[in-house]
C-alpha cells in the first residue's frame, strides 16, 4: 500500500495547498508565498463573471445528461452478459466492449469525426444518395447528446466490470427458489438481483456525484473550437484558458477550488441520504 498511499498524500492532499493562490493574485516569478494576498478579490471576479457561469451551466446540463443516460447503461450490459450462458461468447462480448476506454480521446473524436463531420462517412452517403447532409459534429445544438453518446460507447463496457463482480456474489440457490416460487425473470431482477448489488449502486452514484462536475477536460477540449465556448465551454476548460493559457492563476484556481468545494458537498449529502435509506454509503 506504501507506493499509492504515497502517491496520493503527494499529488492529491500535499498539492491542496496549491490553493493558496486562489486568495492571492499569484505570479509565477513570486512563488505562492511571495505573491500579493487579495483575499476573495478572485472569487468575486468569478462570481461576476458571466463567462463563468455560462461554463457551470454547460457543466451540469452535460453532467445531468451523463447520469441519467450514462449510468444506467454499463448495469444494463452486465445483467446482460451476466445472463449469457456460453462463458465463450461472453468473455469475446466483453473483450470487445471493454476495448473503447483503452483508445485515447484524441483517436475517439477523430473517429466520431470521420463518421459524424461534415465530410464524413454518413454525410458521403447521404451525398451520394441526393439528400441534404448535416454536420452534427459542428452543431452546437447537438452537441451535448454527441458528448453523452461518445462517453457511452467508450466507457459503458468499462463500467461494468464492478457490476459484474456484484453479479457473481448473488446466490444463484435464491434465482432457484425464486423461479419455483413462480417469479419470472422481472420479479427474479426486482427481489433477488436488484437488492442484491444496491449497496455498490448507491457506492457507484455517491462516487459519480462527486464527479458530476468532471465531464472530461479531454473530450472537451477536443471539440470546444468545432461549436463554441457557449456550448462546450465547461469548469474544466475555462480554468484551461483562465489560468494555463491566459495567466491568470489565482482566478483559474478560484474556479477549480469552487468546483472542488461543491463535489465535496455532493458526496457528503449524497452519503448522508444513503445512511437514511439504510446503505453504509461511502463512510459510515
Amino acid at each position: 500500500m506504501v507506493p499509492g498511499l504515497v502517491y496520493f498524500l503527494v499529488f492529491h492532499y500535499g498539492a491542496l495547498v496549491g490553493n493558496l493562490i486562489a486568495f492571492k493574485d499569484y505570479v509565477p516569478f513570486d512563488g505562492i508565498w511571495g505573491s500579493p494576498w487579495v483575499g476573495t478579490g478572485n472569487f468575486q471576479r468569478m462570481f461576476e463573471d458571466g463567462a463563468f457561469w455560462e461554463a457551470v451551466l454547460n457543466t451540469l446540463w452535460i453532467a445531468v445528461l451523463q447520469l441519467v443516460f450514462y449510468f444506467p447503461v454499463p448495469l444494463a450490459l452486465a445483467l446482460l452478459l451476466h445472463s449469457l450462458t456460453w462463458s465463450t461468447v461472453r468473455r469475446f462480448v466483453q473483450s470487445v466492449a471493454y476495448l473503447p476506454h483503452f483508445i485515447s480521446w484524441v483517436i475517439v473524436v477523430a473517429l466520431f469525426q470521420q463518421v459524424l463531420g461534415d465530410t464524413g462517412m454518413v454525410n458521403s452517403y447521404l451525398g451520394d444518395a441526393g439528400l441534404s447532409t448535416v454536420d452534427i459534429i459542428g452543431n452546437p445544438d447537438a452537441f451535448k447528446p454527441l458528448v453523452v453518446a461518445q462517453v457511452i460507447w467508450k466507457d459503458a463496457g468499462w463500467g461494468t466490470i464492478i457490476f459484474l463482480a456484484a453479479l457473481a456474489q448473488v446466490d444463484e440457490q435464491q434465482y432457484e427458489a425464486a423461479a419455483i416460487d413462480g417469479a419470472g425473470p422481472w420479479r427474479r431482477f426486482w427481489h433477488v438481483t436488484l437488492p442484491a448489488i444496491r449497496p455498490v449502486v448507491v457506492l457507484l452514484l455517491i462516487m459519480r456525484l462527486g464527479e458530476i462536475l468532471s465531464v472530461g477536460f479531454e473530450q472537451m477540449l477536443l471539440q470546444r473550437d468545432a461549436v463554441g465556448p457557449e456550448a462546450a465551454e465547461i469548469i474544466d476548460t475555462f480554468v484551461y484558458y483562465q489560468g494555463i493559457v491566459g495567466g491568470d492563476y489565482g482566478f483559474a484556481a478560484a474556479a477549480g477550488l469552487f468546483k472542488g468545494v461543491i463535489g465535496a458537498l455532493l458526496v457528503y449529502a449524497a452519503n448522508k441520504v444513503a445512511h437514511r435509506l439504510g446503505e453504509q454509503g461511502v463512510y459510515k
